[in-house]
């Protein structure tokens, strides 16, 4: 399984920041596994955003919630998040990954892609 994300590198605050990422060698409608979004600011540790679920069902960090999004397109095998109203705070390497579970490990992750959020 690959994972690759994409999404804008530069974003002034306010903006919509919207990313997508494409999964390779598994479907992310396969019962089981669950689809997450995770982001590292610098210097910081790793911040868990929320997850899609093969059927579909979202989930997302409480301090998140009220400005983020996660969806699915199925027929391209990718999912993606929205996190409007960014904040140079909201500067961050993105990453997505495959999760085990509703809880569990995260077994295989994309790159990464750098955000970077000012005016």
């Amino acid at each position: 399984v690959q994972l690759q994300e994409w999404g804008p590198g530069l974003l002034k605050p306010s903006q919509t920041l919207s990313l997508t990422c494409a999964v390779y060698g598994g479907s992310i409608t396969t019962s089981y596994y669950y689809w997450s979004w995770i982001r590292q600011p610098p210097g910081k540790g790793l911040e868990w955003m929320g997850v899609i679920g093969y059927e579909g069902s979202t989930y997302y960090s409480p301090s998140l919630k009220s400005h983020t999004s996660i969806s699915r397109d199925t027929s391209k095998n990718q999912f993606s998040l929205q996190l409007s109203s960014v904040t140079p705070e909201d500067t961050a390497v993105y990453y997505c990954a495959r999760v085990q579970g509703r809880r569990g490990g995260m077994d295989y992750w994309g790159k990464g892609t750098l955000v970077t959020v000012s005016s």
